[in-house]
């Protein structure tokens, strides 16, 4: 039985995101997590520049996609994954949390919840720690709740996790803290779970700020790199001691500059809203609500 992962990472620069492709060798059945639908904020338009790359691999490759996952409602960009559904099939999953964030989220966007309730758009929630298979790679999901009380973190095969926004590279630290039910004390554990794992283990991350100092963008980590050296929570660094250092950083923070259009489709699995009467969709904007 196959238990080593082929990895594919693709970049958007303009949101710095890695989506990946992994695959099973053996099958060559595979899930695509954390995909990038190209945005253009000031004319509200989208293009499928990112995800016509990912389509283009997995059909030159002659992979079949099993599952398009998500790690979490990402505040920085739009998902593709209704796209490259329609294009390569595969059910859109990720925690069954996500409900939390719905709730959330259709308060401030004044929107019905009982929609998200009746009919869910996702085609798969997990279970917390839940067990699944990619061809014949074992996978299961670790709750890793902080940045969003959704986050999941994927560990695939025996030597590959994926962990969003939980953790970056060790030279950058850890994700904020400050959105809705977001919590510096859930994410300081949630990391301590990870790094639970085989310090062997390598550590695929969503994004990559590129810090003063490097001129590369990098994707991968491994867990005993980021218990040695990440600057944010290394070992020896105390709950309190991280608590009060992200809690401080966040608070300088900026919002994401597509938090507004990315949350309200992205925690409905993508979709678009339906059109009106015109044939027009329309994105809401909770304006003055989120001061800074």
């Amino acid at each position: 039985m196959s238990s080593h992962a082929w990895v594919q990472d693709f970049f958007d620069e303009n949101t710095n995101t890695f989506s990946y492709v992994v695959t099973d060798p053996m099958t060559r059945q595979c899930a695509i997590i954390d995909s990038v639908l190209d945005y253009d904020a000031a004319s509200a338009s989208t293009r499928t520049t990112h995800a016509d790359r990912i389509i283009d691999f997995i059909q030159e490759n002659s992979l079949s996609v099993e599952w398009i996952l998500e790690t979490h409602v990402h505040a920085d960009h739009l998902t593709a994954s209704q796209y490259l559904k329609e294009k390569l099939g595969g059910k859109i999953a990720m925690s069954h949390k996500i409900a939390v964030v719905q709730e959330t989220f259709s308060a401030i966007y004044n929107l019905d919840v009982k929609y998200f309730n009746s009919h869910q758009s996702f085609d798969y929630l997990f279970d917390d720690h839940e067990h699944f298979k990619i061809g014949e790679l074992d996978a299961y999901n670790i709750p890793t709740p902080g940045h969003t009380p959704a986050c999941l973190s994927y560990v695939i095969g025996d030597d590959a996790v994926f962990v969003g926004d939980t953790l970056f590279m060790p030279d950058y630290g850890t994700a904020r803290c400050d959105f809705p039910k977001g919590s510096a004390a859930s994410l300081y554990d949630s990391v301590q779970t990870l790094y639970q794992l085989p310090a062997e283990m390598r550590v695929f991350l969503c994004h990559d700020y590129l810090p003063t100092g490097r001129n590369d963008y990098i994707c991968e980590s491994s867990i005993a790199i980021q218990k040695k050296q990440n600057i944010h929570i290394h070992e020896g660094t105390q709950k309190a001691e991280f608590v009060d250092m992200r809690n401080q950083r966040d608070a300088g923070l900026s919002m994401p500059k597509l938090i507004l259009p990315a949350i309200q489709i992205n925690m409905d699995a993508g979709k678009f809203p339906e059109a009106e009467e015109n044939g027009v969709r329309y994105l809401k904007l909770p304006l003055n609500f989120f001061k800074h």
